[in-house]
């Protein structure tokens, strides 16, 4: 079963890691400290989403701890949040005791939906995968979540997992916010690559606000 995705008010986004100090380093992320990091990472969001617009969360939204990332960050993302949770989100359903974490982020972070299996969806007429790993890791990436990634059936997925390793790799697009300054993209701008045909695109290098 498809899900035709395609009006305006759709954003799509993962891999924040909230709360997460070291990704900075890990990551190369241009702020200096992790406050600095949530406050952008809000307003970058608060800037373009609406309250009645949806946005698909791929997944590693929060790292530390869970009430207090989820409460005093995720809760002031506007929009109807859905969650694709990846590896590093503690609702994970292949995490110990994940399952049991599901209620803190619909109380405390307002998530609308947690789905761990989405199902394809249809964007510039292309049936395009949906899921938190890419299809293909390199030697950067451990293999331990091999039997979590999609299989590479020739089309398009969006994914995120791979922070600033590329925006564009094939028909592989990552979501991540390290790929789109720090914020979500929009349904628009995802067609625009899908229309574009399969491409290698890097990470642009991060644009403040109010530049």
């Amino acid at each position: 079963m498809w899900v035709a995705l395609g009006a305006m008010g759709r954003w799509w986004s993962s891999d924040h890691h909230f709360g997460h100090a070291n990704i900075i380093g890990y990551c190369a992320r241009p702020f200096g400290d992790v406050d600095a990091m949530n406050n952008a990472m809000v307003d970058r969001w608060n800037d373009v989403v609406g309250d009645g617009d949806e946005v698909w969360i791929l997944g590693d939204l929060v790292m530390g701890q869970l009430s207090v990332n989820l409460s005093e960050h995720v809760w002031l993302l506007k929009g109807r949040k859905i969650l694709v949770p990846g590896n590093h989100d503690t609702c994970w359903q292949h995490r110990n005791k994940g399952p049991q974490k599901v209620a803190a982020y619909y109380d405390l972070g307002g998530i609308a939906r947690i789905v761990d299996d989405p199902q394809p969806v249809v964007l510039a007429g292309e049936r395009v995968q949906i899921n938190h790993f890419p299809y293909a890791l390199d030697s950067r990436y451990d293999a331990k979540f091999m039997s979590h990634r999609p299989r590479d059936d020739g089309g398009w997925l969006l994914h995120g997992h791979i922070h600033e390793k590329w925006r564009q790799n094939g028909r592989q697009i990552n979501v991540g916010v390290d790929a789109w300054d720090f914020g979500p993209v929009s349904d628009d701008t995802i067609s625009e690559l899908i229309r574009g045909g399969p491409a290698n695109v890097a990470c642009p290098a991060y644009t403040p606000a109010d530049a």
